[in-house]
């Protein structure tokens, strides 16, 4: 994949729809995303009483970081399968999730033990970043 035939405009856009869906997603689920890790709201606000504000914005700043590479890598996968459509792009966005996000999430949650619930949460959101990236750079097309 050469960076000349990545469309920025749909990469950019689907890396803040993404953003945006992780916000929406865990602000309806951040209850049961703290439950699932064995947390409470006060030991959580308690952890970051102490860091500064880059600390605190690191993490956000980070998966819009990481959504733009998604983006920009989904953008490669349908250039290369030649097929840009809403729906290929959120297709292919569903199976790399299946083939490679939810095994790894799965996995690294198994060692140590944690809940199944947080490996859903978790796997959900990401399932809905790459449904939503693939479908918008399909959708945008080249």
């Amino acid at each position: 994949m050469m960076l000349s035939n990545t469309n920025f405009l749909a990469v950019f856009v689907a890396a803040i729809a993404a953003w945006l869906f992780g916000a929406v997603y865990y602000g309806a689920l951040g209850k049961a995303w703290l439950a699932a890790q064995g947390r409470t709201r006060e030991e959580m606000q308690a952890e970051s009483a102490g860091k500064s504000g880059a600390a605190k914005a690191f993490p956000f700043v980070l998966s819009f970081v990481a959504e733009i590479v998604m983006a920009t890598m989904m953008s490669g996968v349908l250039f290369h399968m030649g097929q840009y459509s809403l729906r290929f792009g959120a297709i292919s966005g569903a199976l790399l999730w299946f083939g490679f996000v939810l095994t790894t999430i799965a996995t690294n949650n198994a060692y140590p033990g944690r809940k199944a619930m947080l490996t859903v949460i978790d796997a959900g959101h990401w399932l809905g970043v790459l449904v939503i990236i693939g479908a918008i750079i399909g959708g945008f097309g080249r």
